[in-house]
């Protein structure tokens, strides 16, 4: 089955690509959101990474392993367009080195409740990001591109939301009973 996304894709670049604009030169915010946002996935992936190195679960080092080359992808092609508008590369820290999760004392490692939920939480930082991005783009290929990241994380987010309600780590909010409605138990 292809990315259920793939056709709006299509479609919005067709669209896009049929415009004929002439290409302006990327305004100081759209290159801000730029830097901003590959800082942010650049440090994903290390959490990514600590993850990997304290997790022994077979469901979760292979959320993780996909999430990193959601991560990595993103990475690429946003730094690939920076290159090309000539925006400077932040700094990114250091990949963390393999280690042995047993070899880290219980204190210190993460659990795969707090791994999963911190996933979800960047998640969420991730494509808030985006969405701000895309609307602050006036050149349709970088709106496009956010679209596009944002769209990965969506799809990549359904499946993290089943595994973590699998578990029972998703964290659920008290439900709202409006005053004079009937009370559910």
């Amino acid at each position: 089955m292809s990315n259920p996304f793939e056709a709006v894709w299509n479609t919005l670049k067709t669209t896009i690509d049929n415009t004929n604009e002439p290409k302006s030169p990327l305004n100081i915010i759209e290159a801000g959101d730029c830097w901003m946002y590959l800082t942010m996935v650049e440090e994903f992936i290390r959490y990514e990474e600590i993850g990997l190195n304290t997790t022994t679960d077979d469901e979760i080092r292979e959320m993780l392993t996909d999430v990193i080359r959601i991560c990595e992808s993103q990475v690429r092609r946003l730094s690939d367009f920076m290159k090309q508008e000539g925006i400077p590369l932040p700094d990114a820290t250091s990949a963390k080195p393999n280690s042995d999760s047993n070899q880290i004392p219980l204190g210190v490692k993460l659990t795969d409740d707090e791994i999963a939920n911190g996933i979800a939480f960047k998640l969420v930082n991730c494509m808030l990001t985006c969405a701000k991005s895309q609307a602050d783009a006036l050149r349709h290929d970088i709106g496009m591109l956010w679209v596009q990241f944002h769209s990965e994380w969506v799809s990549f987010g359904t499946t993290l939301k089943v595994l973590m309600r699998k578990r029972g780590w998703l964290k659920v909010p008290p439900y709202y009973y409006p005053p004079g409605s009937p009370q559910q138990t």
